[in-house]
């Protein structure tokens, strides 16, 4: 080890206490104690304390530990580390044990406001040099090794290895006095410091070398040789110097205290030893001195790993729900709440729509079999039908009492659905929980897919063995059916604890399972910052404008009566278009057309595709209804009814955004669906100008081109559309002179529309049978255009085998970040489900992966809007696109961030070589931003 000046006044050791803790939790697998505490990074932050004053030999051991994640750096620039990801929940609570670990072990600690640890660091470390103290510091941080002197050190306890100069050098390519000017130019993709596009270590470790330092370089950037090297230096030289400011650490803090007052302490073991037994460390406690006869002591805590836990979840758990109705009794469990640090919610109200609902009570869980009820607004009926209130504590005390709780970024919050439980909170008392887990989430990244469901009871039954009280048994049904206020205090105290119950035991169940199989990035990554955000779009809603609603279903009326009377005159009588039953009648017996079928009930189908192969054949009354269908469904299913779903309180229409819709990650949308308006047609289109914005702002449009195709090329690797996305070139174009042997100049129209048709499909498992009615072609010239397709593109059909053969061997198919689908009947005897299994297979990694980069610059956009002080808002998600409300003077502003966040989203879990594009729309509604 180096050990520095042989003259020194002492050894200074500076421990990087928060990158620790990081390592520690990542390093060792989930452990609790038995009162549910997360302790994981605890016990591994211990250990390496224990090897410290053991093994160290230093005058002054002086842990060091960041603060908020804000520091003078987000005021240089507001981006920096705005893509990091909040800590883990589970590791949050441990923040505050490992200063109390440090205490216990009579070690000092230093943090300071608005600085990082490693600003800190430099700052003692720059002072100790000055004053001929060696120093060494205990961390692997390359934005430390700027520090590396002749008698500064680092030293990494996880690999046992030192870094001096000569480490730093084999790493960096230059001198530790040169780090930082080789940072600034390569920036960094986890601390989002910019650095110069196209400039690596390596090629920065030139630069510096060859002309010294980075403002000598930006001088003489004229001089590069290399062209591209060159224009990039040269375009990019702000951002150069502002990343030189980002990554060159503060040796000058003021205010801060003097090292020397931090002088080693011999450990009080009395202290020592409560703080192990605590937290149930027996492995540590037994390394102390006379320890034979502190069995008694440590008894009252034990470290469980999770799946002891959920052994006992399935066996007898002794249960305590418990009707909270006075205040004392109140204020005593948030006491509790407080010293977990884990408590799941379940709040009971009046309504599924979280928009409209009136909150009733709340259920609170801290540990398993230990939970409470606590009513707010339940009433109660005589048999005269008066309403009376029974004895419950009054909303704005426990809202009140509740919100720091909720807030507490200490504590972890949990529930199921927890979507619905943030908004009926926010509307409630302005409550913004944080940090929270969704145990209906994590189901959904374990087993997307998979023929169970991911609602509370499915859960229950299928994990614990637990079938809980279902809402009918205490609510009633149809007629006899009541109101969640109504149910008696008892009824609501069972149903409820209990939900908040499982929903615990679920949680520390999941939460092994995400670890044990590799789901925790995706679930930590991707999904687990959503219900926080949606949350936030469905509150915001959509402006409609109800009094074009009402002109649109009169003028899609008014279109339906000549085609009516065009219908009825060709019937030769009158009847209901709208009725099956009638239409079947008039179409197959009155008028005698062929090609009519049977369905179970007897009666003739009228489906879709049988008109449409009528229409075909030439029978005009087949055209006029589906004509008159269309405008129908456009009356009946939009205009008409979206007037309806406009909330009386905010004037706009508030949808529901399932988080679990589709096994491949895309979100569905129900009351209304606003994730399925019509697009194609000039009516359908006439929907869209009715979601407006107020006055002073924009809508604008975010839309994610092809994507799926781009996706697509980069998972099959194929030369030809890589090269075409990469050039920009039309793609449906190019693919129509390779199926149909033209030049790309010769290409119509028509061979385009055919190219995009195939394009499109095949990413669907698209046969020739249907790709044959979508052309209007027949089956033979379909299977032709696909065949010589894969001819062209031997690669996609090579990825459509070896994807549908992965999936018969594991059961699932995984995207290009991770994300599990499984695939339910890929191995099925019956060949139409086994077909459409094996669609759902070759397509899930493509539109998977779509919806895993879109979740991925809503959680970047959604932090940039708050870090950047916009005013604007998401509104809308419907797929591929992302729609925003913005104040007019905003949009300038904020367009190429939102199109950069996008652009870049997949960063930096993968590096596509395939660039995204982003299509960008801005307008007064809907219509004109698409």
């Amino acid at each position: 080890m180096i050990k520095g000046k042989k003259d020194s006044k002492g050894l200074l050791t500076l421990v990087d206490g928060s990158a620790f803790i990081f390592r520690a939790y990542y390093a060792l697998p989930p452990l609790t104690r038995s009162d549910g505490m997360p302790i994981n990074a605890v016990l591994g932050y211990c250990n390496m304390l224990w090897r410290l004053i053991t093994d160290n030999k230093s005058d002054i051991l002086l842990v060091i530990f960041d603060t908020a994640r804000k520091t003078f750096r987000n005021n240089i620039y507001s981006e920096y580390k705005a893509n990091r990801s909040e800590p883990p929940d589970d590791l949050k609570p441990q923040f505050s044990l490992v200063r109390d670990a440090t205490e216990a072990f009579n070690i000092f600690y230093v943090e300071k406001s608005g600085y990082e640890a490693d600003d800190i660091i430099a700052t003692y470390a720059t002072k100790a040099n000055s004053e001929n103290w060696n120093v060494q510091i205990i961390s692997s941080d390359k934005d430390l090794m700027q520090l590396v002197h002749d008698n500064i050190y680092m030293y990494d306890p996880m690999k046992m290895s030192v870094i001096g100069e000569e480490e730093v050098y084999k790493k960096f390519g230059v001198k530790p006095d040169r780090v930082r000017d080789v940072q600034a130019l390569a920036g960094d993709s986890i601390d989002n410091i910019p650095g110069v596009p196209g400039i690596g270590i390596k090629t920065a470790a030139e630069l510096i070398n060859e002309y010294g330092d980075l403002e000598n370089l930006l001088q003489n950037a004229s001089q590069i040789k290399q062209p591209k090297r060159r224009e990039s230096v040269i375009d990019y030289s702000d951002m150069a110097r502002l990343s030189m400011k980002l990554v060159s650490l503060d040796t000058n803090i003021d205010e801060i205290r003097d090292f020397k007052e931090f002088m080693r302490k011999d450990i009080d073991l009395k202290k020592l030893e409560k703080f192990l037994s605590l937290q149930g460390f027996n492995s540590l406690l037994s390394r102390l001195p006379n320890q034979e006869n502190l069995s008694d002591k440590r008894s009252a805590y034990v470290v469980l790993p999770n799946d002891k836990i959920q052994k006992d979840n399935k066996k007898s758990i002794k249960i305590d729900y418990k009707l909270i109705t006075e205040e004392n009794e109140f204020l005593d469990f948030v006491d509790e709440i407080i010293e977990k640090g884990i408590v799941s919610v379940d709040t009971e109200t009046t309504s599924l729509n979280a928009m409209e609902a009136e909150l009733v009570g709340v259920a609170l869980c801290i540990e398993p079999g230990k939970a409470v009820y606590v009513p707010l607004q339940h009433k109660s009926k005589d048999e005269n039908n008066v309403i009376t209130c029974p004895k419950q504590l009054d909303l704005n005390f426990v809202l009140g009492k509740l919100k720091p709780i909720l807030e507490d970024e200490g504590i972890i919050k949990i529930g199921q659905n927890i979507k619905y439980d943030m908004t009926i909170l926010h509307r409630s008392a302005k409550i913004n929980i944080s940090p929270i887990h969704d145990t209906m989430v994590m189901s959904f990244v374990l087993d997307a897919g998979k023929e169970i469901g991911h609602g509370m009871d499915s859960l229950s039954k299928t994990h614990l063995n637990i079938s809980p009280i279902s809402y009918s048994e205490i609510t009633g049904s149809g007629k006899e059916k009541i109101s969640f206020e109504f149910v008696k205090l008892n009824d609501a105290l069972n149903y409820s604890a209990e939900d908040a119950d499982i929903t615990l035991r679920l949680y520390h169940l999941f939460r092994k399972r995400l670890l044990k199989e590799k789901m925790l990035s995706v679930y930590e990554d991707i999904e687990r910052p959503l219900p926080a955000i949606v949350s936030e779009i469905e509150r915001k809603g959509v402006v409609l404008n109800k009094l074009y609603l009402k002109d649109l279903s009169l003028l899609f009326e008014k279109k339906m009566k000549p085609i009516e009377q065009l219908i009825f005159n060709t019937a030769d009588e009158e009847f209901n278009i709208a009725s099956p039953k009638q239409l079947g009648e008039i179409l197959f017996y009155k008028l005698g057309l062929k090609g009519g079928r049977k369905n179970k009930s007897g009666l003739y189908s009228t489906a879709a595709e049988i008109l449409e192969k009528l229409s075909e054949e030439g029978h005009e009354i087949a055209s006029l209804v589906l004509d008159w269908r269309g405008l129908q469904k456009l009356k009946n299913t939009y205009s008409d009814a979206l007037q309806n779903q406009i909330n009386k309180n905010s004037g706009r229409v508030h949808t529901q955004f399932n988080l679990t819709g589709a096994m491949t990650g895309r979100f569905s949308s129900s009351n209304p669906n606003l994730q399925n308006i019509p697009i194609r047609t000039e009516d359908g289109r006439a929907i869209r100008k009715a979601f407006i914005i107020p006055e002073g702002s924009k809508m604008i449009s975010f839309d994610y081109s092809q994507i799926e195709l781009r996706l697509l090329a980069e998972v099959a690797r194929i030369d030809s559309l890589k090269e075409a996305f990469i050039e920009g070139i039309d793609i449906h174009k190019l693919t129509a002179s390779q199926v149909f042997s033209v030049t790309t100049e010769k290409v119509t129209s028509e061979m385009r529309r055919e190219a995009k048709a195939i394009n499109f499909g095949i990413i669907y498992g698209l046969s020739a049978h249907g790709l044959s009615k979508q052309l209007n072609i027949s089956r033979i010239q379909a299977k032709e255009y696909i065949d010589s397709y894969f001819r062209q593109y031997p690669g996609i059909k090579n990825y459509m085998e070896n994807t549908k053969e992965y999936a018969r061997k594991f059961g699932f198919v995984k995207t290009l970040f991770g994300r599990k689908c499984f695939i339910s009947h890929i191995n099925d005897k019956n060949l139409i489900r086994r077909a459409y299994a094996e669609r759902q297979a070759i397509n899930a990694p493509l539109q998977g992966a779509a919806a895993d980069i879109i979740k991925r610059a809503m959680r970047k956009i959604y932090w940039s809007i708050k870090n950047l002080n916009f005013k604007s808002s998401m509104i809308l998600q419907v797929h591929d696109e992302l729609v925003l409300e913005s104040p007019e003077e905003e949009v300038e502003k904020i367009v190429p961030v939102i199109k950069e966040i996008m652009i870049s989203a997949p960063k930096p879990l993968y590096s596509m070589q395939i660039p995204l594009e982003v299509d960008v729309g801005i307008g007064s509604n809907w219509d004109e931003a698409h």
